[in-house]
């Protein structure tokens, strides 16, 4: 019988509070002056943030306190759920369309997006399947495809929409989670293979994807088109230097980078405190993975092993890719900085996310 700890691990929920702060401080540094200029409020961001924050934490608490093996008995009903919400996306009139992609449904004056709550389903489902199933995944018939047909079955929906971003961090996840839980190298290489050809048909299939790759690596061959967003990006970093040209002081959110607010916050973020800050940024997230990692694997079960991996790998994968994005290391993906980027769907996922491994932590042996 395991017995619970009396309390979570304090160091994850301050780490997590802090990059939430810092997040609502940069939402309205980055926002000010686009949000005058367009609802003549500088405020109209930050405000809509800290309400999704505030949403945020009151539903991260409230899931550390719900033992982690009710998301193995929901489950299948959660994912289902999702699946359902991916297909409603899609029918006109419930989904709503932003920037080229039909991927959020309006409830009142806000709106949510499925494919944000489908990645922690997706973990939830996973977890469970790995742990029932570990002894088969180093069979490729019994243990991998199957627990890959459902991922890539979502990953298909949401590109649907489409959505590379979420679908590539929801896919990077799940494979990390079923190379933790001991599937063969040798099946990973050759699905690896097929990947590749899949994502090359995925980047052909749309011209716009082609411009994201050629811009990715020459953004001066289009700075008015393509490259314009990576550009304006290393523009904003650039000046930073060590300490940054002070906070509010950005030059770039002056219509130069677009949505500074949303994908890019980082770069106004290095703009404003430099070097330093971003690299306070930058450990605050290795803080919060090393606790994330240590807390999964001290976990008393293999369930709580897998959906504390899944977890903290999504947001590992997520800040990576992001902070690549942003500094020109990899191609405009459209994924947000989790607690720093603007946006409700996934700020609220994150936090639930991280209720879920503070849940874990109180059961943790480490």
């Amino acid at each position: 019988m395991v017995t619970q700890r009396t309390t979570p691990d304090i160091i994850l929920i301050i780490t997590t509070l802090t990059l939430l702060a810092v997040g609502l401080i940069m939402v309205y540094s980055a926002s000010a002056v686009w949000a005058t200029y367009k609802f003549d409020d500088s405020f109209f961001f930050a405000k809509r943030q800290l309400l999704f924050a505030s949403v945020g934490v009151i539903a991260m608490f409230f899931i550390m306190n719900v033992d982690y093996w009710t998301w193995r008995t929901w489950a299948k009903v959660l994912i289902i759920i999702c699946f359902v919400l991916l297909v409603a996306v899609l029918i006109p009139g419930i989904g709503m369309e932003r920037n080229g992609s039909q991927s959020w449904i309006g409830v009142g004056a806000f709106s949510i997006q499925p494919s944000e709550f489908m990645k922690l389903a997706m973990i939830a489902f996973l977890a469970k399947f790995l742990s029932e199933n570990q002894k088969k995944i180093t069979s490729f018939k019994k243990g991998l495809m199957p627990s890959l047909s459902l991922v890539f079955l979502a990953f298909g929906m949401i590109m649907l929409q489409p959505d590379l971003g979420t679908g590539t961090v929801m896919v990077g996840t799940c494979i990390v989670m079923i190379y933790v839980a001991g599937a063969r190298i040798s099946h990973f290489v050759g699905l690896g293979l097929i990947g590749v050809v899949g994502f090359v048909a995925l980047i052909l299939s749309a011209p716009y994807r082609i411009k994201r790759i050629t811009s990715f690596l020459d953004p001066w061959e289009d700075p008015l088109g393509t490259g314009f967003q990576i550009i304006q990006s290393l523009y904003a970093i650039g000046p930073g230097g060590l300490f940054g040209l002070g906070l509010g002081q950005s030059r770039q959110k002056f219509f130069y980078l677009p949505e500074p607010q949303t994908d890019f916050i980082f770069a106004i973020l290095a703009e404003e405190l430099g070097f330093i800050g971003g690299s306070f940024v930058i450990i605050l997230f290795s803080i919060l993975l090393w606790r994330g990692v240590r807390i999964a694997l001290g976990a008393p079960d293999l369930y709580g092993s897998f959906l504390g991996i899944g977890i903290i790998g999504m947001i590992a994968i997520q800040v990576i890719i992001n902070i690549g994005v942003v500094t020109g290391l990899m191609p405009v993906t459209g994924i947000t900085l989790p607690f720093l980027s603007y946006g409700g769907s996934s700020l609220t996922l994150m936090l639930m996310a991280v209720g879920v491994l503070l849940n874990i932590s109180r059961y943790s042996r480490y």
